[in-house]
């Protein structure tokens, strides 16, 4: 008679873009676990990736949560769950906890590389140990990238999201600069001259200039929305300074070119706090 294999989960994870494509990704992992399934005769039945971290709550990743969803399908079969790495399953003991029950609730027996999983006393207070170290580091980390952000920010540089107009170039002995992104930088010029001259009278036919650049981000109506032509506006971007409460920035002259002259984000701030009702004109042109 033919031996019954017993029948193996794969779960893979990383929690940024750069793990993802370099040797810490998800192919490396799964093959790793596949290499570790084929030594123990497990048969792989399933492999959920999660390319995003989602925080320390398991339930927030879709790989995890179509995992427990498959095996509650399922829920006369015991599987084994792998993993390449005990950070690859919670860098947070709460959660970690939490996921624990969720597998043993459905019988699932857990497995990686580098720990070795035990219901006694001493293996509990040792997992607990490793999970607790595993939210050590991650906060740590977060920390200190938090610090360099604001030290990176205080001395000029942006390092949010860029902003729409402008595009991330790395500059040898710099790091990654702002620079203008066209044809995005001439349309967004363009709309703050017609405000501030007044060949629009309102933030509205700045929005049905915008409009009409097929290019130009869009709502889901299809339409460039007029929170958008607001965000444009107001953005201390446009010109050459950056603001941020959370870094403690404000009104800070940066080192990238600006999109739009100081003066003229001034007039355009002056003509929107001046409350002009003129009337949406059908022919912008």
């Amino acid at each position: 008679m033919s031996k019954i294999r017993p029948k193996a989960l794969i779960y893979c994870r990383v929690s940024s873009k750069s793990q993802e494509i370099d040797g810490h990704g998800l192919e490396s992992q799964e093959t790793r676990c596949r290499q570790y399934a084929a030594a123990k005769d497990y048969d792989v039945a399933m492999v959920f990736p999660d390319t995003i971290s989602g925080g320390g709550d398991f339930m927030k990743r879709p790989g995890m949560v179509a995992m427990l969803a498959f095996m509650d399908a399922q829920p006369d079969e015991r599987f084994i769950v792998i993993f390449d790495d005990l950070k690859r399953y919670a860098r947070d003991v709460e959660f970690h906890l939490k996921l624990k029950r969720a597998m043993d609730t459905r019988g699932a027996i857990r497995e990686c590389f580098n720990f070795s999983f035990s219901d006694s006393p001493e293996g509990k207070f040792h997992e607990i140990v490793i999970a607790a170290a595993g939210q050590l580091e991650r906060e740590q980390n977060g920390r200190q990238v938090t610090q360099k952000m604001k030290a990176r920010m205080q001395s000029g540089y942006y390092v949010l999201r860029a902003p729409i107009g402008y595009e991330y170039k790395k500059v040898q002995g710099r790091g990654r600069m702002l620079f203008p992104q066209e044809p995005f930088a001439s349309i967004i010029r363009e709309g703050f001259e017609g405000y501030a001259s007044g060949r629009f009278a309102t933030q509205a036919e700045v929005t049905k200039f915008f409009d009409t650049f097929p290019e130009f981000p869009r709502g889901k109506d299809g339409h460039v929305l007029n929170q958008k032509t607001l965000d444009i506006l107001t953005h201390p971007l446009s010109t050459d300074y950056i603001n941020s409460d959370h870094y403690d920035v404000h009104w800070l002259k940066v080192h990238h070119e600006s999109i739009v002259p100081l003066d003229v984000v001034e007039h355009v701030q002056e003509r929107r706090k001046g409350g002009v009702h003129a009337p949406k004109r059908a022919n912008i042109g």
